[in-house]
């Protein structure tokens, strides 16, 4: 399970890129609850997503060139500049070289081998997101994949990470991702690994990560978002020994995901 005891490989930051963050920020707003608390006037537009005081994701402008609305997961890393070698040294790319975030940490952002784009985050002042497996807070994180073997020994090499198969009635083999010394006890899942299926990449479908909030009410939770103009991806469903999900894109086209139940599916 996510915890904020953080150790490297585990999710430790997610953060949106917006065309319109104040839009965006009324959305999740609405949706979660949050409240917003900008990072101040140097920080570019930059601020953080809080619940009850604590931080719970973050928010900031799109800057490259070319991008589009969407979540980022980062993952704790002792030394963001040594990943960045393990991270081109496995096949993957670096989008933004790793660099100071003023004295709350080190960052960088990376592209896997199939595609999806994720980052680093290195604790300083900041250790990353303050609240997590609560209702309305990271609880789960997921890669949908174009090539599931790639992308497994892609993160294996890179941060040392093992992988819990678990068949999903006859479709693909879902991946549990467990990193070294990650969650409490035997409860170590800290997200999943999926292979894209072949109706899924006929129809343009990428590698991407996709954060999952936890929610009490899954359906009411996914009515208010559609409500606001979030567009389906999922509509609401029970999974056996996990609870009940649902995914969607914000309205202007980043993905996400909802949880009402375990998501370690143990």
């Amino acid at each position: 399970m996510l915890t904020t005891d953080y150790v490297p490989g585990t999710p430790n930051w997610i953060d949106l890129g917006a065309t319109d963050t104040d839009a965006a920020v009324a959305f999740y707003s609405a949706v979660f609850g949050w409240t917003f608390r900008s990072a101040g006037p140097e920080a570019g537009g930059y601020g953080f997503f809080q619940l009850d005081g604590r931080t719970v994701g973050a928010i900031g402008p799109l800057t490259e060139e070319g991008a589009t609305p969407s979540w980022t997961v980062y993952f704790h890393t002792a030394d963001a500049d040594a990943t960045a070698r393990a991270v081109v040294a496995a096949g993957g790319a670096v989008r933004m070289e790793p660099g100071d975030v003023f004295t709350a940490g080190r960052m960088a952002a990376f592209t896997d081998p199939t595609g999806a784009d994720f980052g680093v985050w290195q604790p300083r002042e900041n250790p990353g997101l303050q609240a997590v497996m609560e209702p309305d807070t990271l609880c789960w994180t997921e890669l949908y994949t174009t090539d599931d073997a790639a992308a497994r020994e892609f993160y294996r090499t890179v941060f040392s990470w093992s992988y819990q198969d678990m068949p999903m009635g006859g479709g693909p083999v879902y991946g549990i991702v467990s990193s070294p010394g990650g969650g409490q006890g035997e409860d170590t899942g800290q997200g999943g690994v999926m292979q894209l299926q072949k109706e899924h990449l006929d129809a343009g479908s990428v590698s991407e990560w996709h954060p999952y909030f936890g929610v009490t009410d899954c359906d009411a939770t996914f009515e208010m978002a559609t409500e606001l103009g979030a567009r389906v991806q999922i509509r609401p469903m029970d999974v056996p020994r996990v609870g009940r999900i649902a995914g969607l894109q914000d309205p202007w086209g980043a993905p996400f995901a909802l949880i009402q139940g375990n998501p370690t599916m143990s």
